[in-house]
């Protein structure tokens, strides 16, 4: 079922969230990527309880060959009504024909972060200078598989001159928060997603990296091109881009994406 832009800005209004719970409630199978998960969690039974809809949700990264990988579990048929992810990474399965291109809503930016374990000295890094000094002085550097993680190892090094410095000592973390490698003392700095790092539980969160080398990544939505509940998967999808959504989205340290009321 193809869903038409105008329908999905309509709902964009709110009106999701105006109308009593549905009279026929269905199941919204989602598929996310760590990104949006925290203000997700804390927006979903919101949305349950406004619409009667009941959501369940399989969480991994947006990209890579994980086993949990969004990609890899649509390759395994894994049934999906809503995908959340990386807004490049859904333009590529739009493009393979397993994301309804029309349906596709931008909820938030994400900027990338560095985190320390917990109690230890954070190093400088508001400007470019002091960032490339933290991380040549850093013994141990770890970053995502996802949007972030490919950034810092094909092109921030680059741009910071230091790539052949970082070889032996940063490395790409699969399946699992960098926070958490950073937690337990495996790598002295993290990079990932500032949404990703704060959730987890034994680091500190240093910061943004410096504007002029910041990639800002895109967390999106759309619906499956296999969807079993496509009206209620644009249902959730227009909750998590309105006005009422939004505040959640900022506590969690993502910068939600306004959406214009349809005329």
């Amino acid at each position: 079922m193809t869903i038409s832009r105008r329908w999905v800005s309509a709902l964009l209004i709110g009106a999701a969230l105006a109308l009593p719970a549905s009279a026929r409630a269905d199941e919204v199978r989602v598929m996310i990527s760590g990104g949006f998960s925290a203000a997700y969690k804390q927006l979903v039974p919101q949305f349950e309880r406004a619409t009667g809809h009941k959501v369940s949700t399989a969480y991994g990264p947006s990209m890579g060959t994980t086993e949990n990988a969004i990609p890899v579990r649509l390759n395994r048929g894994e049934p999906v009504d809503v995908l959340i992810m990386v807004g490049e990474a859904l333009t590529g399965l739009t493009e393979q024909g397993k994301a309804d291109k029309a349906s596709r809503v931008d909820l938030a930016r994400s900027p990338i972060g560095v985190a320390v374990r917990a109690g230890a000295p954070k190093p400088e890094i508001s400007t470019v200078d002091a960032l490339r000094t933290a991380l040549l002085n850093a013994k141990s550097v770890a970053y995502s598989d996802s949007a972030s993680g490919v950034y810092v190892e094909n092109e921030l090094f680059k741009r910071l001159g230091i790539e052949e410095q970082m070889k032996g000592k940063a490395r790409m973390i699969p399946a699992e928060p960098v926070a958490a490698v950073v937690a337990r003392g495996e790598a002295e700095l993290g990079f990932q997603q500032i949404s990703e790092l704060l959730p987890v539980a034994g680091v500190d969160v240093v910061g943004p990296i410096p504007e002029s080398v910041q990639k800002i990544t895109i967390f999106s939505a759309g619906i499956s091109s296999k969807a079993g509940s496509p009206k209620a998967g644009a249902e959730l999808i227009a909750f998590l881009a309105s006005p009422q959504a939004a505040p959640v989205i900022s506590k969690t340290g993502l910068d939600p994406i306004a959406h214009p009321a349809a005329k």
